[in-house]
């Protein structure tokens, strides 16, 4: 059943994906007259894009290798590009539908000459923006937050927690950019740090070939590294992601809780789509505090920023999320806001301190526009 399940949903995201290609392309024709050398080697460059990111998925699956990484890095630029060849497209489109109506284009935006200096004008900016958001998704900040519970701990009024989420380790975030994550959040010598799930990018195999985890080995806290899983763990199998990082050095939490130092409670769910990958459902939040002493704060990680009011109802002092990534991508940051009651930031709720990370990597595009990747530093202050 999730085996035809899978196939529906890749063969519908292909369909779409592929009447959306057959659009842009059809505009982008238009500028080349028939028979031109430069038609031929716009079709010819059209669909080699359009196919690599899909072609690269599938090799990395069969032949991991070179080959395999060129075509991830070609197709993962593409998709950021199709993103707003296909927004400019509509654009003019809309422009053009206007101008039917009520007539105000001049003559010379009707002649081929105008066409193709608009064509070059599109590819320039798109260009410009691919440039500029990989540029800025290399560079993640550190976010400081200052949080209050309302709580006493004996012997200990704050603790120092570095909480990063939506790595996405594979081959867009290889040994170079996991190398720099990881050194900057040593550098903040933080008392704990949490991953807040999307540790890995759905195949494990670019991971281990990269020997990624070495530099996961580098984590260290006196308190302990402790993650979660998210969607794309489960997109690429659960168990295996898990294994491969509590073999170095990472406490997963999954649908449990772990006392850190007899003073407060890390509470760890298991990302809200693993019964559509897994067909087992994850325990309810209320389930979770079964046993636990309320009087120490409570620390939840949900890697899907829902149900805040729930976890505001059970007295969670903290809830920390990533997963929207803020729309990686403007202005899908829009479409973020009105799914999640927070896409990116901090809100209080009641009693509950919420925090909703956009990631310090990145899922496709290895590009950010209208947001910035960031390691977050909580300074987490008890009321003693």
């Amino acid at each position: 059943m999730r085996n035809i399940q899978f196939l529906i949903f890749f063969s519908t995201v292909i369909t779409i994906y592929s009447l959306v290609c057959w659009y842009i392309y059809s505009k982008g024709l238009q500028v080349f007259p028939s028979g031109t050398q430069s038609r031929i080697y716009f079709k010819f460059i059209f669909f080699f894009l359009a196919a690599s990111y899909i072609v690269a998925r599938f090799l990395e699956r069969i032949w991991l290798s070179v080959f395999s990484d060129i075509l991830t890095w070609i197709g993962s630029f593409w998709l950021a590009a199709f993103f707003y060849f296909l927004m400019a497209a509509l654009v003019i489109d809309i422009l053009r539908l206007a101008n039917f109506i009520v007539p105000f284009f001049p003559e010379v935006f009707k002649t081929q000459g105008f066409r193709l200096w608009l064509f070059k004008g599109v590819v320039g900016l798109v260009l410009v923006l691919l440039l500029t958001g990989f540029i800025n998704s290399l560079l993640p900040r550190i976010k400081q937050l200052d949080i209050t519970i309302n709580k006493k701990v004996e012997g200990l009024d704050h603790v120092k927690i570095a909480f990063v989420s939506d790595i996405h380790l594979g081959t867009i975030i290889g040994p170079r950019r996991t190398n720099n994550i990881v050194n900057r959040i040593i550098a903040l010598n933080p008392d704990l740090i949490l991953l807040g799930g999307d540790v890995v990018d759905e195949d494990l195999a670019p991971v281990i070939r990269n020997n990624l985890g070495d530099s996961l080995m580098k984590l260290k806290a006196p308190l302990g590294v402790v993650g979660i899983t998210g969607n794309h763990e489960y997109i690429g199998g659960a168990e295996k992601a898990v294994k491969y990082l509590e073999a170095h050095g990472i406490k997963m939490l999954r649908d449990s809780s772990i006392l850190i130092d007899d003073k407060f409670y890390i509470v760890g769910r298991e990302d809200r789509d693993k019964p559509r990958f897994s067909g087992r459902n994850r325990k309810e939040i209320e389930q979770l505090l079964t046993g636990i002493d309320k009087t120490k704060p409570l620390i939840l990680l949900d890697h899907q920023p829902f149900e805040l009011d729930i976890k505001e109802s059970l007295g969670i002092d903290l809830t920390l999320s990533g997963h929207t990534h803020h729309g990686q991508m403007w202005p899908l940051n829009y479409l973020t806001n009105a799914i999640y009651e927070v896409s990116w930031g901090y809100k209080k709720k009641g009693n509950t301190h919420v925090y909703v990370s956009s990631g310090v990597g990145g899922w496709g595009p290895p590009v950010r526009i209208g947001n910035r990747p960031e390691i977050v530093l909580i300074n987490l202050h008890f009321a003693n």
